[in-house]
């Protein structure tokens, strides 16, 4: 594999930035299901595309998701991370999955922490 494939170039500069997300269920409630992992991994892949960024790699089980997001230097990772959690919490939210909701019944998703490394590409 050719390293410089996986080389960005911005306007003034030349990049390949890596970070690894850890994002917790609100309270560690086993709430993901097959769907819901699917229905997030679309919506991610959605929010990084609108930062001009690039969803990696993602996987989660049932109380987290772990994503792997290739980034511009100009993206703040807390905006970015914001907007994950928030646009994705508000859309599976709206799909009302059973599991959801009668094991979070006060409105939020995502515990307010997440966890954010640096890693290589």
């Amino acid at each position: 594999m050719d390293k410089n494939n996986d080389i960005r170039r911005g306007r003034h500069c030349v990049f390949n930035m890596h970070v690894h997300l850890v994002f917790v269920t609100k309270y560690r409630r086993d709430v993901f299901t097959k769907a819901i992992l699917n229905d997030l991994q679309e919506i991610f892949a959605s929010v990084c595309a609108d930062f001009e960024a690039e969803l990696v790699a993602f996987d989660g089980e049932d109380d987290h998701v772990h994503l792997v997001v290739n980034y511009p230097p100009k993206v703040a990772i807390s905006k970015l991370v914001n907007s994950l959690k928030g646009i994705s919490s508000l859309l599976i939210r709206k799909k009302n999955y059973p599991n959801i909701k009668k094991k979070l019944w006060k409105g939020a998703l995502w515990s307010p922490s997440y966890f954010a490394g640096s890693c290589g590409g």
